[in-house]
């Protein structure tokens, strides 16, 4: 008998801005007077992309498969992180069937920023820009995000197999 095997994942991270980074999201370099924090290059959009992606195949979490106590991932690309865990989840036959994702952080706008964001995404996860939607979300000067302090992404992903059973 033959059915389709779905899984949800859910992935959420948060990094504090500091002068003296550049900021990445989503894979793509956003002009701004701050970046994140972090022991790679801290794209908060990605990180939560990649535990979304191992939360739904069962494979636990960035920490797991890349941890910052390892010199190895410091300063990494996270597409280049991501890039592994894709092939990882196709390795164990998954299909990424979408992603939605938000991004909250009161400064800077990312109107301009989101169809390069949205594009990206679906070159790294290997699917069409429409199974890809790109939120974001003002802090309403409310908490680390509203101050400016931080910023915080959301992700969701779908991920299918034909099962052969």
């Amino acid at each position: 008998m033959h059915g389709l095997d779905m899984r949800v994942g859910l992935g959420h991270d948060i990094h504090r801005l500091a002068t003296g980074r550049r900021l990445v999201l989503g894979g793509v370099p956003v002009d701004f007077d701050r970046g994140l924090v972090g022991h790679s290059d801290a794209d908060v959009l990605l990180h939560a992309v990649i535990d979304a992606l191992l939360g739904a195949a069962g494979l636990g979490d960035i920490g797991q498969w890349f941890p910052n106590t390892e010199e190895r991932w410091r300063d990494a690309d996270s597409a280049d992180l991501l890039k592994t865990v894709v092939a990882e989840i196709h390795r164990q036959r998954w299909n990424i069937a979408n992603l939605d994702c938000t991004i909250s952080l009161q400064q800077p706008r990312l109107t301009s920023h989101k169809p390069k964001i949205k594009k990206r995404l679906a070159e790294l996860l290997g699917i069409e820009t429409d199974a890809v939607n790109v939120k974001a979300k003002s802090g309403e000067q409310v908490g680390p995000v509203g101050r400016e302090e931080a910023i915080v992404a959301d992700a969701v992903v779908l991920l299918h197999r034909e099962n052969q059973t």
